[in-house]
């Protein structure tokens, strides 16, 4: 730039990111510089760039007394100069490489919040990144390293090795300075712009009159950094025993590497401006077409024309709504989508009992940014995955002696009743919540339709801009229908989540029955025969075992029993087994731990059929209730709501307010006009100066001060 400005010094100076607006001006000899305002609205304060470098260095020393220490906050100057080029430069804060270890946690903080900051400006696809390297060796990627995480190739960075004449004494062989000029592909991972790094060296002091400056001018220090280029040209050919070629000498300096940059720039432009010409004449036709639409509009404007108007409106926004649940990618994913984890944050998340969330990982399309039906479609998705993995936990042995109780006639024991007992209010407990966060996140994905189908209907020139009372009276139409259509969904899934915690009908459970006889038939013993005949009633519709049909299977299992069982087994009764079965079951409140298995197995059997049919109703009622009255419903909600208003003549339409609306947007559109207009002019002089330019002159016969931006005949737009 060829004059100071920031906060120079040893160690970390710069803690804001420093935003420069460089403007040429061909009549400004000297920088003219000016202070953009941090409150709203923002204004514009002239100050020399010693007032500059003032407010810089107090910034920097206000941050440096802070916890952080860095801010995110950008510091915006404007220039303009005769010597500069019309280019936008930010300067960010140094990297911190900190130590390991917990005594420099302070300092591995502040590391990672400079890092955030640089990364968050290196975002910008358009954006050049001037990547400075402060080492001797490339291996060593210190900068690269963050620069990568935005730029992996290295498609649109720049390298810079700076302090050159501090690193050319460390050479002491031809073949070390080779290498350093000219590093291998293996060192130097992508494809950097230029092919090959830079190498600066800027001369150490400030520039002014205070006793501590060095520079008593900025001509001073031009002169200093030239200087200091041709001695590092001398140094290196003293090293090399013979003079730099021409390649190597096109990348030691700063005006090499300035001229570089404005070649870089004047390349864009030349590709740049073919391509914003055709913009401008669109946009030309656009802003007319909306004038000439509201001037008539202004003379037409009356009640049976806006309601005519309204009607177009309402019926366009009804098609964009039916469109965006279909699906579609008229709207920009960028702008108007949502990633799984921007949903959770604006529309709440479904969380298990446990307070888990589905890892992304888990969830169809997490990472992608989607609107309408699709996302619709995602949040689904969602909550069948958390819901149809959930457990029951296992239950306490508190719980099942709370469950049994007293019966009404006999103070027996009943564990069957207490596991429909567990169970029913277990699934009450976890599914209810479940429910009401899934209706909160569908609402709020339908209520995202509604801006987007507005922003559809303002870019195909829909929109009726001028009269905000009518489309707030529709978007509270819209709201209104999501709130009670989600209601009526909700307490219809409540109803049938009510309905099976209500009474346990075992024919809609035997799904897991053949586990759950595994499960029981694996913790029976054979010393355990009052629990294992629990096991056959339990599996068996819960009834008493017929004495005739188990001699039966015994049989079948084992034909042999009638020679090689014990004549005391072969003699029991079944009068024995029911009398074992009802101490055990009907008499025993002292829970053995076999009897506790097999409570658990039923409550996790009852709890599992409930959650399936929990998660299916669910889908078909939101689906049924909740998405499609979206399409089918409510067009018809809308058109009899604003019928009704303009039959009872309502104030659906402030005339008086249309019209100040319509005046105005036809005197922004009129101004809007004369500055494209005067855009458009303006870039078609640029193209033809910057085509029928002179080649440019060879960067070898160039210095530091005649460089072709400072000759406003060769660049008048730069």
């Amino acid at each position: 730039m060829g004059f100071q400005f920031n906060h120079v010094g040893g160690g970390t100076k710069t803690r804001r990111p420093i935003t420069m607006h460089m403007k040429y001006n061909a009549d400004c000899a000297q920088p003219r510089c000016f202070l953009v305002s941090e409150d709203q609205p923002h204004r514009e304060k002239e100050q020399s760039l010693d007032e500059i470098q003032a407010y810089i260095e107090s910034e920097n020393k206000r941050l440096e007394g802070e916890t952080c220490q860095f801010s995110a906050k950008e510091i915006i100057l404007k220039i303009e100069y005769k010597f500069c080029p019309n280019l936008t430069i930010i300067d960010t804060p140094g990297l911190i490489s900190a130590a390991p270890g917990l005594k420099n946690e302070t300092l591995q903080s502040q590391g990672g919040a400079v890092e955030a900051i640089v990364l968050l400006k290196m975002q910008r696809k358009e954006f050049i990144i001037l990547c400075l390297e402060d080492s001797s060796d490339w291996s060593n990627a210190t900068t690269r390293r963050i620069v990568m995480q935005a730029d992996p190739e290295l498609s649109r960075t720049i390298l810079v090795s700076t302090k050159l004449d501090t690193r050319i004494p460390q050479f002491s062989r031809p073949d070390d300075v080779k290498l350093f000029l000219k590093p291998p592909g293996c060192l130097l991972d992508g494809n950097i712009m230029g092919g090959s790094p830079f190498f600066t060296s800027v001369p150490s002091g400030r520039v002014g009159s205070s006793k501590d400056s060095v520079f008593p001018s900025n001509t001073h220090f031009q002169e200093a950094v030239a200087a200091r280029e041709a001695q590092d040209v001398v140094l290196l050919e003293e090293k090399l025993n013979g003079p730099l070629s021409r390649e190597e000498c096109s990348r030691v300096g700063i005006s090499r590497l300035r001229w570089f940059l404005e070649e870089l720039l004047q390349r864009r432009y030349l590709d740049s401006v073919p391509n914003i010409i055709p913009t401008l004449n669109k946009e030309l036709r656009t802003i007319t077409n909306k004038l000439q639409q509201t001037t008539q509009d202004l003379g037409e404007l009356n009640e049976t024309r806006l309601r005519e108007r309204g009607r177009i409106f309402r019926d366009s926004l009804l098609a964009k709504l039916s469109l965006l649940l279909r699906g579609s990618v008229v709207a920009s994913p960028e702008k108007y989508g949502e990633s799984l984890q921007d949903e959770r944050l604006q529309g709440g998340v479904i969380v298990s009992p446990d307070g888990l969330q589905m890892p992304h990982k888990h969830v169809p399309n997490a990472t992608m940014r989607l609107y309408g039906g699709a996302q619709y479609h995602r949040a689904m998705a969602e909550f069948r995955l958390i819901v149809g993995k959930l457990k029951c936990h296992t239950v306490s042995r508190e719980e099942i002696v709370n469950a049994c109780g007293v019966e009404d006639i006999h103070d027996g024991t009943n564990y069957v009743r207490a596991a429909c007992v567990i169970a029913t209010s277990k699934a009450r407990d976890v599914f209810e919540p479940l429910l009401h966060q899934l209706g909160f996140r569908l609402s709020h994905i339908l209520r995202r339709s509604l801006p987007i189908a507005f922003h559809l209907l303002q870019r195909d020139g829909d929109y009726i801009s001028s009269d905000a009372f009518f489309v707030r009276r529709i978007a509270s139409a819209f709201e209104t229908f999501v709130d009670s259509t989600e209601r009526d969904c909700l307490g219809k899934c409540m109803e049938d989540l009510r309905s099976m915690t209500r009474y346990v009908t075992w024919s809609l459970h035997n799904k897991g029955r053949s586990a759950l006889r595994h499960f029981l038939g694996s913790v029976s013993t054979p010393n355990e025969q009052s629990a294992a005949s629990m096991t056959n009633i339990g599996l068996e519709g819960f009834s008493p075992p017929n004495s005739s049909n188990s001699c039966k299977q015994d049989s079948k299992v084992r034909p042999e029993n009638n020679v090689t069982l014990p004549n005391q087994e072969s003699s029991q009764t079944t009068h024995v087994k029911l009398v074992n079965l009802l101490e055990s079951t009907l008499w025993n409140r002292k829970l053995a731990p076999t009897l506790e298995d097999i409570v658990n197995a039923l409550v996790a059997q009852i709890f599992e059929g409930i959650r399936d049919h929990c998660v299916a109703s669910a889908e078909m009622k939101f689906n049924c209730y909740f998405l499609m009255p979206m399409v089918d419903k409510f067009p018809t909600v809308l058109r009899e709501t604003l019928e009704t208003a303009f039959q009872k003549d309502t104030d659906v339409f402030n005339v008086a307010q249309v019209r100040r609306a319509l005046e105005k947007n036809r005197a922004d559109l009129a101004l809007e006009l004369k500055q494209v207009e005067k855009l458009h002019e303006k870039f078609i002089n640029i193209h033809h100066q910057l085509s029928s330019a002179y080649p440019s002159p060879d960067p070898q016969q160039e210095t530091f001060d005649e460089l072709p931006v400072d000759t406003p005949d060769n660049h008048p737009s730069l």
